[in-house]
């Protein structure tokens, strides 16, 4: 009786460890992600999908938190696809004593994930550091994936990481360019989303012998299942939608949108089937106008949005900000600069006051950006917005003139629920930051690609007129559009049917990287995605 009673002791005592989770991981080449928020349902969705035809693919979870409340959570909102395997192990990702639980010296990339408090880059920082000056770190150098809301600790986290991979996402920079140029750009953030996620198409890099000595403009028309969107020269400068007359030298690699690296093959067409007939001329030019943009609600992504909306609209131009929230103005002009293209004017009010929307005739506006309060809970916050919204909608439908709508929200679930207000664009921010840091995990090598695509300079994504590149109401097959906007200096990503922008199954009406051979008739509403200068 008494061994059997040291030995239920023991067994108890084990299990008790285990469920704990305090046993140390024995996997190599794995995942590890270092801390929880409401991000990590997002990035485990998506390296789920990414791993799904591997058969030994392994996520590490080290959290602050209970290991059973992890599994719970995990099983109730992570879609399990493959054979991938979930770890989760309770330790804090700042000690290195408990670092050493998720074996982060044979992980083949790290995510660190802030903490939900008001300064989370110093635990990001700390983190990183537990990682980089570990006394029984690896030789080779750590590849690690975060990211910063602060820009001012972008230089410490490079100092700390000095000798190895860290990657950081800019957060509130990111979100503020997203919503800015959305405001303008109905569908800009599904395309997006579509470029970041790992359903569907996914960019990958190529080394194309084939192509040496022809010029950028000659390679879009190469391709009859990929979209070909830049270079990446033998020094490692991304080149994004680069100059057509641009010629691949040896050593170039390209990089393009397609369903997977296997796929991007060369067409064995000799002449693509361009009809010259559909084809437009360079396009009309435009003269900018003076814009009114209205901004409901306030976070710290508001002077950012407000700097980044003055680089894209005409002179003279109009931004209006409401808000329950005191000194916005001061903030604005203490961070923002002084702006050169838009006057701004400042209210404090409740945004989901119906009188106050009326007073401020917001009918009367070209662009209406609800933003989420970030001093409120996520749930809370949310639910001020989708009040915001309905009112929003309820005006619109009175309004000959319907103004765009772009909305934020915290968490991805009450997306369903906003969809009922009809609104041109969500931006689930946190969602966006997720599906990029994924991406990053697995190739490190996108991180340039990213940075160039939402750099206010240069080469960015745009939705324009289909009138502008092909004829309305006719079939006509993509390798035209391509050919239609190589003559414009554009390269063509793909297009949006505005008939479907209800539909979530039909991503909304974007299509990225269609077959080059199929044909689609546009509508005189519908746009061109197109990565240009402006």
């Amino acid at each position: 009786s008494a061994l059997i009673g040291v030995l239920n002791n023991a067994i108890e005592s084990q299990m008790e460890r285990l469920r704990k989770g305090r046993s140390q991981v024995l996997e190599t080449n794995h995942t590890l992600v270092l801390g929880w928020s409401t991000q990590i349902f997002t990035i485990l969705n998506e390296l789920m999908v990414a791993n799904e035809n591997q058969s030994n693919a392994r996520i590490v979870i080290l959290a602050d938190k209970d290991k059973v409340e992890m599994e719970d959570e995990i099983r109730e909102r992570v879609e399990v696809k493959g054979k991938t395997r979930i770890i989760c192990r309770n330790g804090s990702p700042i000690d290195p004593n408990d670092l050493e639980i998720a074996s982060p010296h044979s992980a083949k990339s790290i995510i660190v994930l802030p903490p939900e408090t008001s300064d989370p880059d110093t635990d990001v920082i700390k983190t990183v550091l537990a990682i980089t000056n570990n006394p029984n770190r690896r030789a080779e150098a750590y590849n690690i994936v975060t990211q910063i809301r602060n820009a001012k600790n972008m230089d410490v986290l490079k100092l700390v990481g000095e000798k190895d991979n860290v990657q950081a996402v800019l957060t509130g920079d990111l979100i503020a360019r997203v919503v800015a140029q959305t405001s303008r750009q109905s569908g800009l953030s599904i395309v997006y989303t579509e470029l970041m996620n790992f359903g569907g198409d996914e960019i990958y890099f190529k080394q194309e012998p084939a192509l040496a000595g022809k010029t950028f403009g000659q390679a879009l028309l190469a391709y009859e299942d990929s979209c070909l969107m830049g270079l990446r020269k033998a020094d490692g400068k991304i080149l994004l939608s680069p100059a057509m007359d641009t010629r691949v030298e040896a050593g170039d690699q390209i990089f393009a949108l397609s369903a997977d690296d296997d796929t991007i093959r060369i067409s064995n067409q000799s002449q693509p089937p361009i009809n010259e007939a559909v084809i437009r001329s360079s396009g009309r030019a435009v003269q900018p106008r003076p814009e009114k943009c209205l901004i409901l609600g306030w976070n710290r992504s508001g002077t950012t949005i407000v700097r980044e909306l003055d680089n894209y609209v005409a002179k003279g131009s109009q931004v209006t900000v409401v808000a329950d929230v005191d000194n916005i103005e001061k903030q604005i002009r203490a961070n923002g600069g002084n702006l050169k293209n838009q006057t701004l004017a400042v209210e404090e009010g409740e945004t989901t006051d119906r009188d106050l929307l009326n007073k401020l005739g917001v009918e009367d506006y070209d662009h209406v950006i609800v933003l989420a309060y970030s001093t409120l809970e996520a749930q809370e916050a949310d639910a001020k917005t989708l009040v915001t919204l309905l009112h929003l909608r309820d005006m619109a439908e009175k309004d000959e003139t319907p103004f765009s709508i772009v909305s934020e929200m915290l968490d991805l679930r009450n997306r369903e629920l906003a969809e009922a207000t009809q609104v041109d664009d969500f931006i689930v921010s946190e969602h966006l930051i997720s599906l990029m840091m994924a991406q990053l995990s697995e190739n490190a090598e996108l991180f340039d690609v990213f940075i160039d695509i939402f750099d206010p300079e240069g080469a960015e994504i745009y939705l324009k007129p289909v009138d502008d590149y092909v004829a309305t109401d006719e079939p006509v097959n993509f390798y035209t559009v391509v050919e239609a906007a190589r003559r414009r200096g554009e390269t063509a990503l793909g297009y949006r049917i505005t008939s479907e922008t209800g539909d979530a199954g039909k991503s909304y009406g974007v299509h990225t990287n269609p077959k080059k051979s199929a044909q689609v008739t546009f509508r005189p509403e519908d746009k061109i995605i197109v990565i240009a200068e402006n």
